[in-house]
């Protein structure tokens, strides 16, 4: 019989958005990781209400994995319907990863991309995956691993609750063992910090809620495009002490969070970095200002040279609503929130709609002329107009054809360089 021994959790902004739509549930043995969708504060509204599904649910005999499904289930017709009643959130949505621990066992229910992971004996190991058109076409040998990776459309996502009346949950069960680490995460964390990076993080950090803190940092540091959510949490012998079960639904939850735990996992970073931080002398101030400078000035230069050659170019995208569009310039952002590209115009047709053979031609971002790209586009929504073969359960966009709206910005979340 393995018990929780410890556990951690954050929900943070991040750097580029003015609201938190990411929720989560901490209730010893039962975890979940909800990431909203629907702009107008529509995303809060659909991922708490996901989150707090799993406060009032009466286990009864149901098998861990069914409890799970009926769970999200439950919290799927209810954002639909409250979605149906209010026009001001049609379309909501969010993702879901949960987790409950019985006997020597973990198991996972899963809609979207928010994953779970298990960190064992140095190696972190992904147990779910992304229900993300970009994780389709990597399926089906269209994306390489390293295109998928790194692609601006990662994150326009396949599957969530509450767009659709019905939803077609993942489960499974993992068997667990003393010392394992599971981590629940939003895409806030998993796009800005590498796998391999977050495993080292957990080996190196003292215990869980420094690792937490620290994966929320980073992710930060590299951009922190979008809401960061982690809950962590370990498993230890029967014999070993079991946290307490007090229940947390975030991001406010996290205020539960004493200021002595934050300065504590502070102090450990300090001690493990093994040094004191002393003020540099002026003079290496001045010269680190005339570095800082230098490089500045640089990648303006450049972001202004290739901004003047991008205006010849242009190439397919999505906008935030999931529509097709057109964009003039280069599909990059430069550091400091540069853009080098701008809108044309967009036409009423979602990707999802289109058929799976054309999928890549509209977000490849293949530069092309204004002619050659404009035709594609034409072309691309006379596709669309085609009738297609029946979706599986589950895959679609959502009830209005849109695919995410607010979350789409930033990090390749902006559907072109966009979600």
């Amino acid at each position: 019989m393995l018990r929780i021994v410890e556990q951690a959790f954050r929900s943070d902004t991040g750097r580029q958005r003015q609201a938190n739509e990411d929720s989560f549930f901490a209730s010893p043995p039962l975890y979940a990781v909800a990431d909203g969708m629907g702009g107008a504060q529509a995303g809060e509204v659909a991922s708490r209400i996901a989150a707090e599904s799993f406060e009032p649910a009466v286990r009864g005999s149901d098998p861990p994995e069914a409890y799970l499904r009926r769970i999200a289930e439950a919290a799927n017709q209810r954002i639909h319907s409250i979605a149906q009643r209010d026009s001001s959130r049609s379309g909501m949505g969010t993702t879901l990863t949960a987790a409950i621990v019985e006997g020597d066992e973990v198991s996972i229910a899963h809609v979207g991309d928010s994953r779970a992971y298990v960190y064992r004996d140095g190696e972190l190991r992904l147990l779910t995956s992304d229900h993300s058109l970009v994780e389709e076409l990597r399926r089906q040998g269209r994306l390489t691993d390293e295109q998928a990776a790194d692609h601006p459309q990662r994150s326009i996502i396949t599957r969530a609750l509450g767009p659709e009346e019905a939803v077609e949950v993942d489960t499974l069960t993992f068997s667990a063992r003393p010392a394992d680490v599971f981590l629940l995460c939003s895409d806030g964390l998993t796009t800005m910090i590498k796998d391999p990076r977050i495993a080292e993080i957990i080996a190196e950090a003292s215990d869980l809620d420094a690792a937490v803190d620290w994966l929320v940092r980073e992710a930060n540091e590299a951009g922190g495009r979008d809401n960061i959510t982690a809950v962590a949490f370990r498993l230890g012998a029967g014999d070993e002490a079991e946290v307490e079960g007090a229940t947390l639904v975030g991001p406010s939850a996290e205020a539960e969070l004493s200021s002595e735990r934050i300065r504590a996992a502070a102090a450990s970073r300090e001690r493990r970095a093994g040094a004191v931080a002393t003020a540099p002398p002026r003079r290496s101030r001045w010269r680190t200002a005339a570095k800082v400078l230098v490089v500045v000035l640089i990648v303006a230069g450049i972001g202004v040279g290739a901004w003047l050659a991008g205006r010849q170019v242009y190439f397919l995208g999505t906008d935030e609503g999931g529509r097709l569009t057109l964009y003039r310039g280069l599909p990059y952002e430069l550091p400091l929130g540069v853009e080098l590209y701008s809108e044309v115009y967009s036409i009423p047709v979602q990707v999802a709609s289109l058929p799976e053979d054309r999928r890549e031609s509209a977000i490849d971002h293949e530069l092309r002329g204004r002619d050659d790209a404009v035709s594609l586009l034409d072309d691309l929504e006379r596709a669309s107009l085609t009738p297609a073969v029946e979706p599986a359960p589950g895959g679609r966009q959502d009830a209005n054809g849109q695919s995410e709206s607010s979350r789409a910005s930033g990090d390749g979340k902006r559907n072109d360089g966009q979600r």
